[in-house]
């Protein structure tokens, strides 16, 4: 090779280089991971925190644990999750090993036959002998068997950046499976309260229709003494049949809340089994909010946004790599003969090869241009999705906060409600005997009486709920 032959490919190489080297230049947008010291005014620095502890443990009731045991194991959505989980390792897998050599075997074999009346086959025919003086075999045959190999060296860490990325988007993937694991604990805990609650709004609906038959039947009785008209006879018969036949309604929920519960734990519709008769009693437990700061590390929400960031610095770093030059190197080794006994004479049946290749991006980049902006504008797009993560987040459990605290206070005042309207049904009744209330004054307290004992029940069902969703915002139901 002359020199000048070598100037000139160096100064191709050069010129690639620097022109390879002018990347677009791109402003990335930095997140912001600061959240506020507490949750009201004061700052907290108790770092006590209920979110941390496994559903096993925050929940107590058996039948409520066997439910979201079963629903761990069978819940057919949680389980295609768990395949995207395997489909993402195993992307993490295909990119570790683009940057590793690639090394095979081959064999082949084939047959040759020119013809002599073109260029080729007559310079053949003129020279059929081998370097014994042995006729070449017409057709010419060719065997061959060999390894080969091919490494395209990771200079500008393009390959591992991408095996990182991969990486990355595989842990978003658990976090993104923990993160449902959540969703199902607080869906099936939420159902189970509220199956409670039907079952308990059932029972005092039919209690009241009890108190309503024997009204009923004292106004009856007035009307036999010509004390009341035959319109509060119907009036009281109208209400009856009216609660009677929002008792079906209930049922009715009752049998799609358990549906919905088979359908989370993935069974064919059966019975619940549950304790209902305490419900009212129950207490929500005093759940511990701990700092703001500690969601960064307990909610899949919050890691799976960061993972994903991470993975879209990482994608724009591979992107930019795309305009830097590649370097290639392929090898081979193997023997090579017209025949079985030259196939095996070594050295002369040897060959081998080796070469580097060098390529770069010179005209028309357009494409790798638009992928880089791409992954810029996608590396944006996953700052501003962390950042309003973290902002739900926050505000989540701040809106918990307060509702937890609204509630309390909103029971105790429709349990005072509650109590006196009991007390108002038996005066009611009393002075209805004695001719001191008319038939409306009775009805009315009765209906009363009925409807705020079911609001009672569903505060109840909220401040369940309340605490659940609590659980679940602060990060718990996924350990």
């Amino acid at each position: 090779m002359s020199k000048t032959t070598i100037k000139l490919g160096m100064g191709m190489l050069l010129s690639t280089l620097l022109f390879t080297g002018c990347v677009p230049t791109m402003v990335q947008r930095a997140e912001n991971r600061t959240v506020p010291q507490g949750y009201s005014n004061t700052s907290n620095t108790d770092t006590v925190n209920t979110g941390m502890l496994k559903w096993n443990q925050f929940f107590t009731d058996p039948y409520l644990i066997a439910l979201i045991d079963t629903a761990l194991k069978n819940n057919q959505e949680l389980n295609i999750t768990l395949q995207e989980i395997n489909i993402a390792k195993n992307e993490v897998q295909a990119r570790k090993g683009e940057y590793l050599p690639f090394v095979g075997i081959g064999a082949g074999a084939g047959v040759d036959k020119p013809s002599r009346f073109t260029s080729r086959g007559a310079s053949e025919f003129s020279s059929v002998f081998d370097e014994e003086g042995t006729h070449l075999p017409d057709p010419l045959q060719d065997y061959q068997v060999g390894v080969y190999a091919s490494w395209e060296l990771d200079i500008w860490k393009k390959l591992r950046n991408a095996k990182k990325s991969a990486t990355y988007s595989y842990l978003a993937s658990v976090e993104g499976k923990n993160l449902m694991v959540t969703h199902l604990v607080a869906e099936i805990a939420n159902s189970y309260f509220e199956l409670m609650a039907l079952d308990n709004q059932l029972q005092i609906l039919q209690t009241n229709i009890g108190i309503q038959q024997n009204a009923l039947q004292i106004v009856k009785m007035e009307k036999e003494a010509a004390k009341v008209t035959e319109l509060a006879v119907r009036r009281f018969e109208a209400e009856v049949l009216k609660n009677q036949s929002t008792q079906y309604e209930l049922k009715q929920q009752i049998i799609e809340t358990e549906n919905r519960i088979n359908f989370l734990v993935g069974r064919f519709p059966q019975p619940i089994l549950r304790n209902s008769d305490n419900f009212i009693n129950l207490v929500p437990d005093s759940l511990s909010t701990g700092v703001p700061a500690q969601l960064l590390d307990n909610r899949p929400d919050i890691k799976q946004a960061d993972l994903n960031l991470s993975a879209a610095k990482l994608d724009v770093k591979v992107a930019k790599a795309d305009f830097y030059p590649s370097l290639r190197i392929t090898a081979g080794f193997g023997i090579q003969g017209f025949n079985f006994a030259k196939f095996i004479k070594a050295p002369e049946s040897l060959l081998f090869n080796i070469a580097g290749d060098l390529v770069a991006p010179l005209v028309n980049r357009n494409a790798l241009k638009a992928k880089y902006y791409s992954a810029n504008a996608k590396q944006s797009q996953a700052v501003f999705n962390y950042e309003k993560t973290l902002l739900g987040a926050y505000i989540s459990v701040a809106n918990q906060v307060s509702l937890i605290s609204n509630l309390q206070q909103k029971y105790a005042l429709k349990q005072q409600q509650v109590d006196a309207l009991n007390q108002s049904i038996t005066i009611s009744t009393n002075l209805f005997r004695s001719a001191r209330a008319d038939y409306m004054e009775v009805l009315l307290t009765q209906r009363d009486a009925l409807e705020s004992k079911m609001e009672q029940m569903e505060i109840k069902l909220q401040q369940m709920n309340a605490m659940v969703h609590m659980y679940q915002e602060l990060g718990g139901g996924w350990r």
